[in-house]
């Protein structure tokens, strides 16, 4: 059964095509008649049944709207559609100046919901047509990508009609209107209309072109209390390292696994003056957490471990890298350069468990060295006195298997598994005397 609603703008197309003389003429319901296809003679196409309807009466079928003036959900907007019509409640509305051509101009911006999704918009008119709160019925609107996403834009051939209050749901502003509180433990990949406070760690801008204009981007590291993750901001705000803020408005985007906050000029931005956030010393060090934690995350930026090196594996020791990629060189070949000289270098590849699970973690050449207390060029004498490029891996295995590591870098996830590439490490003395009492208190807490 097709709702009169659903109905509605289908209605008023076939009318618009038809004619009003001709609709009072031969005393048309062209409601009924649509139903009648649709329930009856079941028509699953309503373009067909529209055309059907007004080629019966004599009108222009030529003047129904292009794709059948169907009313979408915001859910099913795709990227770089030309003309999508849908019923959305405003949510935001933000006015905005820009400069077009050499010429100032006064756009607006802001975000739309109906019951399935929400969406960014921007309409290109110096008066926006509607106010916030309002539920509007949109025709003729168009889509663009933005961050892999539809973002709706209102141009010049675009018409809205203001639809009572109850024709959608309150969810609509319940569920998209109010930013969702998170803390930096709990950024999933997908999450949207994201507020956490947090303090900024630091702070790079670098710039990027966007069509054929350059825009500026910045990047860095954000931490609260349980956690640290990555930030782009897509915005000039007013913010420096060291600042506690509350960003509202954000959303998280992952890359292999790790989750990284991102939010731009339709966003707010707010400084936290007196904030209940650790000091800024209190968050430069990594957070520790196990493997089986990181692993529940699909990884995680500038964590801490702690655990044992199981193994040391195949890769690691000496490597040639190619000069202009840095890939490893095999065979005297970069399997993007093609023949090169490569560049002799250092790394460990290791296997490392903490009890709750284990890792890959690899070790450039200056934490090679730290680790095994061997500079290169030590290692590329001892291959040249034996002949034999595995006596550096075997090495490295007696200096280094069995030890207790504490390591820190970002984890990175794919079909392989878990891998840390790793910013600082050191091996850690174990007090046995403090193990065994701790094991014996669990004990006779059992």
């Amino acid at each position: 059964m097709v709702s009169k609603e659903e109905l509605a703008p289908h209605v008023e197309d076939v009318s618009r095509a038809l004619g009003n003389d001709i609709v009072k003429k031969q005393k048309i319901d062209v409601e009924k008649e649509l139903k009648e296809y649709i329930e009856v003679y079941r028509v699953k196409d309503l373009s067909t049944a529209k055309r059907s309807i007004v080629k019966k009466y004599g009108g222009d079928i030529g003047a129904l709207r292009a794709g059948g003036g169907v009313l979408r959900t915001l859910a099913e907007l795709k990227p770089n559609e030309p003309s999508v019509d849908f019923l959305c409640r405003i949510l935001t509305l933000n006015p905005k100046e820009i400069e077009q051509d050499g010429v100032k101009k006064r756009i607006h911006y802001g975000i739309l919901a109906d019951q399935t999704a929400s969406k960014s918009f921007t309409v290109w008119n110096e008066e926006a047509p509607f106010t916030k709160g309002d539920v509007v019925r949109v025709r003729n609107a168009y889509t663009r990508e933005y961050n892999g996403e539809a973002q709706v834009s209102f141009g010049v051939r675009t018409t809205f009609e203001k639809a009572p209050p109850d024709a959608l749901p309150a969810v609509a502003a319940a569920r998209f209107g109010e930013p969702r509180e998170f803390k930096v433990r709990d950024f999933r990949d997908g999450e949207s209309n994201v507020s956490v406070e947090a303090r900024i760690l630091s702070l790079e801008r670098r710039e990027v072109t966007v069509g054929d204009q350059p825009k500026p981007v910045f990047s860095g590291l954000l931490a609260d209390e349980t956690g640290r993750a990555q930030y782009t901001m897509w915005h000039e705000f007013p913010i420096k390292p060291g600042d506690a803020v509350k960003i509202s408005g954000a959303y998280i985007k992952g890359w292999k696994g790790i989750p990284r906050l991102t939010f731009d000029e339709r966003s707010q931005v707010e400084k936290l003056e007196r904030s209940k956030l650790p000091a800024l010393k209190d968050l430069k060090g990594g957070n520790l957490l196990t493997i089986e934690e990181v692993a529940s995350r699909g990884g995680a930026a500038d964590v801490t471990l702690r655990g044992i090196i199981i193994d040391v594996k195949p890769g690691s020791g000496l490597v040639l890298r190619c000069p202009d990629c840095k890939r490893v060189v095999q065979k005297g070949v970069c399997r993007v350069h093609g023949q090169v000289k490569g560049t002799p270098d250092l790394r460990i590849k290791a296997a490392i468990d903490d009890g709750t699970g284990a890792l890959l973690a690899v070790f450039g050449r200056e934490l090679s060295e730290k680790l095994t207390g061997r500079k290169l060029e030590d290692y590329m004498r001892l291959v040249a006195e034996l002949a034999n490029p595995d006596a550096v891996r075997a090495e490295m295995m007696e200096k280094i298997i069995a030890r207790p590591m504490e390591v820190t870098g970002n984890v990175t996830a794919d079909d392989y598994g878990l891998m840390l590439i790793a910013s600082s490490a050191r091996m850690v003395e174990v007090d046995v005397q403090a193990e065994a009492r701790a094991m014996l208190e669990e004990l006779e807490a059992v």
